[in-house]
């Protein structure tokens, strides 16, 4: 039970990421049917407004659950006050426009920067206490933007995220103890859920979904964590056309000094479930400091990675105390790390630290892979005291640098040829 309950620094887990009890409509307060204030079941009929008008008069009356009854409701970006929650029945489906007028430009935060960009679908700026819940799905109708951003990137290979104006699913920023649960989360035209400088967020039994064909979900992280603290994944299922779980946090030379940014800590994803991502944890692109992460009793089927440090050569970081333990399934490779070079501008700056991995546990695991480790040394970061203990990899590509490890622990570590 000890080691159960402490983070990879040998800090004890605190209580509240053990209290996963499931919040309920009958204490959300008063109950806002958004078919009694005009809405009705069309999908194709843009109701904004009216939902809007619902949020606002719950919150103008005191605070209420917005309850979206079974039927399908069209809209576009919503946005939620304080002691609002969001309640989406079994069999209910709130439907993204997939027009990007109908997502207005403000004041946000994308890949690592503070910058003006398109809201999501659902958003909630200094919400304390917000929860969404219930059975039914809010789908992201994001085939369109897909359609725009691969017929740009064919114009222009080197085209980055931005260029193609798409929306998030769900983007919670500033907002401390929220609870989201149940419901499905599919088909966001961009990063599936963004939450940026949150304390006490829970993911509760959520399914999580982007596909990767026919048209790939492109850019459609499940979960992003940027600059937040006490953050729990717990039971989700996963599959989505790029990293599972991101920790992001601020890039480029001078990002440490940047207040905007900040550090992940202690992050722990559990009892979930990935089919295809391109990894199932990753740190970076985006990211300076992620400390006390914790990813332990998870299935992985078709991740292309399992770990994934990505070391950006122009950004200042830190990586520490990352511990992933009890896993089993089928990955490209149980660790990646590498010099992570797209968009590389050192904007003029020559004292750049050298970056640092440390403190890296991968623990108890047992996965069929292409390839065992994918790591590459490099003048621009150190990598110290990993541990591989008890893991046993099916693979064909079994050698790796054990070199580049610095004061690294090798323990039952063992390699299998694939049965031909």
């Amino acid at each position: 039970m000890k080691e159960k309950n402490v983070f990879p620094d040998g800090t004890r887990i605190p209580k509240w990421f053990l209290e996963t009890k499931k919040v309920e409509l009958k204490d959300l307060g008063r109950v806002y049917d958004i078919t009694n204030f005009g809405a009705v079941n069309d999908s194709l009929q843009l109701q904004t407004a009216i939902l809007q008008n619902v949020i606002n008069e719950a919150a103008k009356n005191g605070g209420g659950v917005v309850f979206i009854p079974k039927g399908v409701f069209l809209t576009g970006a919503l946005y939620f006050k304080p002691k609002t929650h969001l309640y989406v029945s079994e069999g209910a489906v709130i439907k993204g426009s997939d027009n990007i007028e109908d997502y207005p430009l403000l004041p946000s935060r994308m890949e690592g920067q503070n910058l003006d960009y398109y809201s999501a679908l659902i958003n909630s700026n200094g919400v304390d206490g917000f929860t969404i819940s219930g059975k039914g799905t809010i789908d992201g109708n994001g085939l369109k933007f897909w359609q725009s951003f691969w017929q740009r990137r064919k114009e222009n290979p080197k085209c980055t995220n931005l260029e193609v104006s798409r929306p998030r699913l769900l983007f919670i920023r500033n907002c401390n103890n929220v609870q989201i649960q149940d419901v499905r989360l599919h088909n966001s035209g961009f990063w599936t859920n963004h939450f940026y400088k949150c304390t006490n967020v829970r993911l509760i039994d959520l399914h999580i979904f982007a596909p990767r064909k026919p048209v790939p979900g492109p850019s459609t992280d499940a979960v992003d964590i940027d600059v937040c603290s006490n953050f729990l994944v717990k039971g989700c299922y996963i599959s989505v056309n790029d990293d599972g779980v991101c920790l992001k946090g601020g890039k480029g030379p001078w990002a440490d000094k940047d207040t905007c940014n900040g550090e992940n800590a202690n992050i722990l994803v559990e009892d979930c479930e990935f089919g295809f991502c391109h990894a199932v944890l990753t740190c970076g692109s985006e990211s300076i400091h992620d400390k006390n992460v914790l990813l332990r009793n998870c299935k992985v089927k078709d991740a292309k990675r399992l770990l994934c440090l990505k070391m950006r050569p122009d950004t200042p970081q830190k990586y520490e105390y990352i511990t992933v333990e009890n896993v089993e399934g089928e990955a490209g490779s149980l660790l990646d790390l590498k010099p992570w070079t797209q968009f590389f501008d050192l904007k003029g700056r020559t004292d750049l630290p050298v970056s640092l991995c440390e403190n890296i546990t991968l623990r108890n695991i047992r996965l069929k892979c292409e390839q065992f480790v994918d790591a590459k040394a490099s003048d621009k970061y150190l990598v110290k005291r990993f541990t591989f203990e008890n893991v046993w990899v099916e693979t064909a590509k079994g050698s790796y640098d054990k070199s580049m490890f610095l004061d690294a622990t090798f323990k039952g570590v063992k390699i299998v040829e694939p049965v031909k």
